[in-house]
């Protein structure tokens, strides 16, 4: 793995768990890793609940905008971390992959969001320090 690690978050909608994560990831791991999200369909914008959880706890993604995955983006990375996109991923050979297994915040309440954010927390922190540059 290259000294800054790029990771991609991808999940269906790109308005909720990846942009989730890669909050949690930039936000904690700051300019040590290049920090992607991507969706295999995405929404028209950032779950609002996802973005009020997220402010709870001093992340503002409030800006970010769900974006369409590719190919490139995929290449461009090192991890690639799915939560629900089934097999819309590309694979390319000298990738990690990871697939989290992630309630959808999709048309959820406060509550139920933040318990996907703070699950969302501990598995980057796991990843966090399992990647060189960050330990």
């Amino acid at each position: 793995m290259p000294p800054t690690p790029s990771v991609l978050f991808v999940c269906v909608h790109n308005a909720g768990r990846s942009q989730m994560a890669a909050g949690w990831l930039a936000h904690l791991a700051g300019d040590r890793v290049q920090v992607r999200s991507a969706g295999s369909a995405p929404a028209e914008r950032v779950n609002p609940v996802a973005v009020d959880a997220m402010r709870e706890v001093g992340i503002d993604i409030s800006a970010e905008s769900p974006k369409l995955l590719t190919a490139d983006a995929v290449q461009a990375s090192d991890v690639i971390i799915t939560m629900g996109c089934g097999d819309a991923c590309p694979v390319l050979p000298g990738k990690r992959y990871e697939d989290w297994k992630l309630d959808d915040p999709a048309g959820q309440g406060i509550d139920a969001v933040r318990e996907i954010r703070d699950e969302i927390h501990d598995r980057v922190k796991v990843l966090m320090a399992e990647l060189p540059s960050l330990r």
